[in-house]
């Protein structure tokens, strides 16, 4: 039997200290997302970010980037599109194609998110030393780096296309990088695809409560 109790290798040792050192980031990240809960869901937030970086993506694609059912997804954007969120339009190389676009108050809502929470970011910044800063901007960009290519692996290997930018899921902590100075305005960054054709959401239905992940909510 193993010895549960017997020295771990370093980087099982790091990523326990990381995990418990990012619950300040995290909580950053969910303070933000929560200034914009009165207009939209954890998991609508989520949506709006994917279509941000692949406008024109369909329901499809969002529905893998989500990785929700597309019944489901359908519905989402159902009362993306009723909040005035999303538009729908015809697909630019097949009219039977929806794409999916965000509209000025989506966009509106996104510059919000962000300003509140790099305004929070440059406050936990100020307080460190230079060291301190530019090593967690080095440490942040090579993590971010790492886990591109890890999920772009991934994703190629399950026969999807592979990002172009970012991490899939909810907007990831740093984005492309972390400000090395509190007034520097960074933007999270993250990617899907589009590709396979798919027809109209349909009417505004009901859709299942739910949220996103925490650790990469905005």
């Amino acid at each position: 039997m193993a010895d549960t109790n017997g020295p771990t290798d370093p980087e099982t040792s790091m990523a326990a200290a990381l995990d418990t050192a990012a619950a300040s980031l995290l909580g950053i990240w969910e303070s933000a997302r929560e200034g914009t809960a009165s207009r939209v869901s954890g998991a609508q937030l989520r949506a709006v970010m994917v279509v941000e970086q692949s406008d024109g993506i369909n329901l499809r694609r969002l529905a893998t980037q989500l990785d929700m059912l597309l019944s489901s997804a359908s519905r989402l954007c159902d009362r993306l599109v009723a909040a005035g969120m999303l538009e729908r339009e015809p697909g630019r190389f097949d009219r039977r194609e929806i794409s999916l676009h965000l509209t000025p108050e989506a966009r509106r809502l996104l510059v919000e998110l962000r300003a509140d929470r790099q305004e929070q970011l440059g406050a936990v910044l100020a307080g460190m030393s230079p060291e301190g800063r530019d090593a967690l901007l080095r440490g942040m960009r090579e993590f971010d780096e790492v886990g591109r290519r890890q999920q772009a692996h991934a994703t190629s290997a399950l026969g999807e296309p592979a990002e172009q930018e970012g991490w899939p899921g909810p907007d990831r902590p740093g984005g492309r990088s972390l400000p090395t100075d509190p007034g520097r305005q960074t933007r999270g960054a993250w990617a899907g695809s589009s590709g396979d054709q798919e027809r109209s959401a349909g009417p505004t239905r009901d859709w299942p409560a739910g949220g996103p992940p925490v650790a990469q909510s905005a």
